[in-house]
C-alpha cells in the first residue's frame, strides 16, 4: 500500500522531483550519483540528503556497483501513487482522469 502523503511530500521539493524526473526518463536502470548529481547541479552531500528522502518515501531505490552506487526509480510505487491519485480524483469518478492518461500516451508517441 502506497504511502500517498510520504512520496507526494518527498516529491513537493524541487530539487527530489527533478531527480525523481532524471531517475524516471532514464529507467529501471538508473543513474550512478555522480550522474544523478550532475543533471540535479548539487553536491554529492545535497544529493544523498534528496535520495535519502526519496529512498524513504519508497520511490528511488539504490545498488552498490564496485565502487558506485547505482540509483533507480521504483516505478511499482509511481504506479501506485499515480493509481491512488486516479481512484480519489473528482469524487470518485476517475473516468475523468482519463483524458488525462490519454494526453500521456499522445504525447509519448509524438
Amino acid at each position: 500500500m502506497i504511502n500517498a502523503v510520504s512520496a507526494l511530500g518527498a516529491l513537493a521539493h524541487e530539487t527530489r522531483l527533478t531527480l525523481f524526473g532524471a531517475l524516471v526518463a532514464t529507467g529501471p536502470g538508473g543513474l550512478c550519483a555522480g550522474d544523478l548529481a550532475e543533471r540535479a547541479d548539487i553536491s554529492a552531500s545535497g544529493l544523498s540528503f534528496h535520495v535519502a528522502n526519496l529512498e524513504r518515501a519508497g520511490l528511488v531505490s539504490s545498488r552498490r556497483e564496485g565502487r558506485k552506487i547505482i540509483y533507480a526509480p521504483r516505478l511499482e510505487t509511481l504506479t501506485e501513487l499515480l493509481e491512488f491519485l486516479t481512484l480519489n480524483c473528482c469524487e470518485g469518478h476517475p473516468e475523468l482522469c482519463r483524458s488525462l492518461a490519454d494526453f500521456g500516451r499522445s504525447e509519448a508517441v509524438s
